[in-house]
C-alpha cells in the first residue's frame, strides 16, 4: 500500500488517473489487512491488495462525483455492492479515478475536472471513459481497478492503455451503487496487467444482488477453465470488423498476427458475419442518451450536490444543470430526450431497439459457427489529446468495435497483443451470455502463447 502511494505521488503529475485519493482509508484497510493475514482469518487472493474505483461507483464516506460538476461534494451513505464485496475480500481502496463525467466518453477528456494522459504518451489520450482506471493500472498506481462499460468503456481504455480490461456479461455483476448512464447497457468489470487478476477480481465481484432486479441469479465459475488453453476452439473471426471505418492499417496487422498465435495454439480460425455491424452505432448513439436523458432527470439540486440559486425552483434547475452538466453530457441528454419525445419515439427509439434486436441476433447466429469471436479492440490507438473533441462523430467512432457487445449483453475482454506505431493495440475476445469463463479463457491462452 505504502509503494502504490509513493507511485502515484510521483505519476500524478504526470498522468492524472486520480481524482481523489484516500489515504487514510488506505491505510486502515492495509493495517486490517495484515491481522487477517497474521491470523490466518478471513484471508482472500484480494485481502491486501490495493486498487483504485471509477468515480462512478459508490464508495460510503468518500466523495464520488461521476466526473461531474454536478455532484461536486456528494459523499454517498452506502457502498455499491461491488465495493462491499471488495470490503469483506479485504482489498485496499487507494482512491478514486478520473473519468468522463457520467460515463460519456471515449477519451476521458470530458471530465469535469482534468484530462487523463496516456501512461505510454502523456500527449495522447488514455482511451475512456474509464481512463483514468486504465492509466492507474498501465502506469503501476494500483494493482487492479474497477470501470465501468457501457459502450466500450473499460475495453477500449484497457487497449490504448495496454492493460487487460474485462466486461461482464449484463447481469452478472450488480449495478446496486453505480451511478447510473444507461441502465440497460451499464455494467462494472476490472482492470489488470493480466488476464488471471482480472478473473480473480470477477469472481470476487460477482453474483446476484436482490438489491438489483438485473443481476442474475446464476453460479459463478470463471476461474475453473481458465489455463485450459484453445485447442479444439473454433475462434470467429467477424468480417465486418475489419472493414470498419477509419481502422489503421498498424491496428489490423498487429490484430492478424494475434490471431496467428492462436491459431499455432491450436483454435480453429472461422470467418464469420455480423450484418448489422454498421447499424449499431446509429442504435447505441439512440438507445444510450434516452437512457441517459431519464437517469441523469434526478440531477436536481435539491437533495445532493451542485445548488445554483435562482429567482424560483425553476430557475434553480436550469441554472444548476445548465453550470453542472459539461457540453457532451448535456449534448447526450437533449439528443435523448429528443429520441423520446412525443412524435418521434417510434421513429427513433423504437426503431434503434429493433436494430438492437438484430444485432443481438447477428452474435447467435454466428455463435453457431464459433466458441467466441476475436477482433480488435478499437480501429486506432490512442490518439493526441484534444484531436477529436471538435468532431463527436468521430469520437463516437472509437466505439464502433465494442458497443455491439453492450448491445447484445455479451461478455468481453481486452487484452494486449502488440503495437502500433509505438503505441499499444487490444485483441478483443466476446463470448456468447454468460460464457464469461470462454472469453477469460481465450484471452488467457493468447496471453501465455504470445509470452
Amino acid at each position: 500500500m505504502e509503494r502504490h502511494l509513493a507511485v502515484i505521488e510521483r505519476e500524478e503529475p504526470r498522468i492524472g488517473a486520480f481524482l481523489r485519493v484516500t489515504e487514510d482509508l488506505a491505510r486502515s484497510q492495509a493495517a486490517e489487512a495484515d491481522r487477517r493475514l497474521a491470523s490466518g482469518e478471513g484471508v482472500t487472493p484480494l485481502t491486501g491488495i490495493p486498487l483504485a474505483i471509477k468515480d462512478v461507483i459508490c464508495v460510503a464516506g468518500v466523495e464520488t462525483t461521476a466526473g461531474s460538476r454536478i455532484l461536486s461534494g456528494f459523499r454517498p451513505p452506502y457502498d455499491a455492492t461491488v465495493i462491499a464485496r471488495l470490503r469483506e475480500a479485504g482489498a485496499v481502496f487507494l482512491g478514486m479515478t478520473n473519468c468522463d463525467e457520467f460515463a460519456m466518453g471515449s477519451s476521458t477528456e470530458n471530465s469535469g475536472y482534468h484530462p487523463t494522459r496516456n501512461p505510454h504518451d502523456p500527449s495522447r489520450v488514455p482511451g475512456g471513459s474509464s481512463g483514468g482506471s486504465a492509466a492507474a493500472v498501465a502506469s503501476g498506481e494500483a494493482v487492479y481497478a474497477l470501470g465501468t462499460d457501457t459502450g466500450g468503456s473499460i475495453r477500449q481504455p484497457a487497449a490504448l492503455c495496454g492493460v487487460v480490461g474485462m466486461k461482464p456479461t449484463y447481469g452478472r455483476v450488480s449495478r446496486y451503487g453505480l451511478i447510473a448512464f444507461a441502465s440497460s447497457l451499464d455494467q462494472i468489470g476490472p482492470f489488470a496487467t493480466g488476464v488471471r487478476d482480472a478473473a480473480l477480481v470477477l469472481q470476487a465481484v460477482s453474483g446476484p444482488d436482490p438489491r438489483d432486479a438485473t443481476s442474475a441469479d446464476r453460479p459463478v465459475d470463471v476461474l475453473s477453465e481458465l489455463e485450459a488453453g484453445v485447442e479444439g476452439l473454433r475462434l470467429g473471426v467477424p468480417r465486418e470488423y475489419f472493414q470498419v471505418e477509419g481502422m489503421e492499417p498498424g491496428v489490423k496487422a498487429t490484430v492478424e498476427r494475434a490471431l496467428l498465435v492462436l491459431e499455432r495454439a491450436g483454435a480453429e480460425l472461422v470467418e464469420v458475419s455480423l450484418p448489422h455491424t454498421d447499424y449499431g452505432l446509429a442504435a447505441y448513439y439512440i438507445i444510450a442518451p434516452a437512457e441517459c436523458s431519464s437517469n441523469l432527470a434526478r440531477f436536481d439540486s435539491v437533495r445532493y450536490g451542485l445548488r445554483v440559486e435562482g429567482e424560483n425552483l425553476l430557475e434553480t434547475y436550469l441554472r444548476t444543470r445548465r453550470q453542472g452538466f459539461g457540453p457532451e453530457v448535456r449534448r447526450r441528454i437533449m439528443l435523448g430526450t429528443y429520441a423520446l419525445s412525443a412524435g418521434y419515439y417510434d421513429a427513433y427509439y423504437l426503431r434503434a431497439q429493433k436494430v438492437r434486436t438484430l444485432i443481438a441476433r447477428d452474435f447467435e447466429q454466428a455463435f453457431l459457427h464459433c466458441d467466441a469471436i476475436v477482433s480488435a479492440t478499437s480501429p486506432v490507438v490512442a490518439f493526441p489529446l484534444g484531436a477529436k473533441l471538435a468532431d463527436p462523430l468521430a469520437m463516437y467512432l472509437n466505439d464502433v468495435l465494442t458497443l455491439g457487445g453492450n448491445l447484445a449483453g455479451l461478455p468481453g475482454v481486452s487484452v494486449p497483443c502488440g503495437t502500433s506505431e509505438g503505441l499499444p493495440v487490444g485483441l478483443q475476445v466476446l463470448a456468447p451470455q454468460w460464457r464469461d469463463a470462454t472469453a477469460l479463457r481465450v484471452a488467457r491462452a493468447y496471453e501465455v502463447a504470445r509470452d
